[in-house]
């Protein structure tokens, strides 16, 4: 990250040192480039939207969040908040280091409703939506969610694969998904057959 989105990301820092945030954006915004190359769609949104994407988290009690997203996750009011508190955060951060008032209102928009509005507004919605959605495929998401929802990871990734039919909204996404799990299941093999002993 070079110039105002390293400036993004040094005043988003405070508020995504939560969990595994600092990497899990890291590798967000690696894949949201990956994607801006080949679906197009504006950097100028798409990487503040992604670096400030989770900064919300930080309004939530640590020991809850797992219950708002993974596997198991279903309790959309945390959900909401970090998408609501985010949004507040983000337009207060941008707003700070004189960001394009017409940009901040769509970089908002996106935040507020990365994780919980099923249908992208946009191209760049739909960028911000699909790298928040490839880093559990990456190699660090693999080594972090598997551990924090307890799961062994070759069951993650089964699941995972499930996932990718329903998950993503750019072609380059899910062939980045069916990579990324190609790769992961070189590691982690398939998950144990039904029903065996362990």
């Amino acid at each position: 990250m070079e110039g105002t989105y390293r400036r993004i990301f040094e005043h988003a820092r405070p508020f995504i040192e939560t969990r595994d945030n600092v990497i899990h954006t890291t590798v967000a915004v690696s894949f949201a480039l990956k994607l801006l190359d080949t679906e197009g769609g504006d950097e100028a949104v798409v990487l503040p939207a992604m670096i400030l994407h989770d900064v919300g988290w930080r309004c939530v009690p640590e020991d809850l969040q797992l219950r708002a997203f993974g596997p198991e996750g279903h309790d959309m009011e945390l959900q909401r908040v970090h998408e609501v508190e985010g949004a507040k955060i983000a337009r207060s951060i941008l707003e700070e280091i004189g960001y394009d008032p017409l940009l901040i209102e769509e970089i908002c928009e996106i935040v507020i409703g990365h994780d919980s509005r099923t249908k992208a507004l946009s191209l760049n919605d739909a960028i911000v939506k699909d790298s928040d959605k490839l880093w559990r495929f990456s190699e660090e998401g693999m080594r972090v969610d598997p551990a924090r929802f307890n799961i062994p990871p070759a069951v993650h990734l089964e699941w995972l694969s499930r996932q990718i039919g329903r998950w993503f909204f750019t072609e380059t996404a899910r062939r980045l998904a069916i990579e990324e799990h190609r790769q992961r299941a070189l590691v982690y093999g398939p998950p144990p057959p039904e029903g065996a002993g362990g």
